[in-house]
């Protein structure tokens, strides 16, 4: 599949890009270099320019292989790359993945993930078809809550030890939002 682009009012979601014309490696490797990311996200370490550009192939051939879907969220008016928003463990024929996102330190708290992630579900549930999105995160990160419920996610369950968090295995919070979910009324 082409990557495709969501127009989310004040954002704007495209593909990752490393090329003559965009190049978000250097905002990868600051995002990537924030504290509160490294904590949560460390499964992924793109710490530096060779690893945000091995980054952005990977999000390059997702789409491709139809494997991943990923989208740079950039500021409608700066274009300045704010968040990332992935879609994951793709089932095509089951119509169901897996969503990870994040946002620039400095837009944290300001509804961004959660105008990108409704505008990327209500592709995935319309245009791509999908049925089921799982949202996992640690129960140690507020935010990440926040987030599930703002974009209608439903709580099915607790993950004993799935993830590390500050050295320590510590248990996530798994939410799925369906195709026949109502859409939530409130993003903020």
């Amino acid at each position: 599949m082409e990557p495709v682009e969501i127009n989310a009012g004040e954002y704007y979601l495209r593909a990752f890009r490393n090329d003559d014309r965009v190049n978000d490696v250097p905002a990868l490797v600051e995002i990537y270099a924030d504290e509160e990311t490294k904590r949560y996200m460390n499964n992924l370490n793109v710490s530096d320019v060779p690893t945000a550009e091995l980054f952005i192939m990977l999000m390059t051939n997702g789409w491709a292989k139809n494997y991943r879907w990923s989208w740079a969220v950039c500021d409608a008016v700066t274009a300045e790359m704010v968040a990332g928003v992935v879609l994951h463990n793709i089932d095509l024929k089951v119509g169901s993945a897996e969503v990870t996102c994040w946002t620039h330190p400095a837009h944290r708290g300001k509804g961004v993930v959660p105008t990108a992630l409704n505008a990327v579900l209500g592709w995935a549930f319309g245009a791509a078809d999908m049925h089921r999105i799982v949202y996992k995160h640690s129960v140690f990160n507020p935010a990440s809550r926040r987030v599930a419920e703002k974009c209608g996610f439903t709580l099915e369950g607790r993950l004993r030890h799935e993830s590390i968090v500050d050295d320590q295995r510590v248990d996530e919070l798994l939410w799925s939002r369906l195709a026949t979910d109502p859409y939530p009324e409130q993003l903020r």
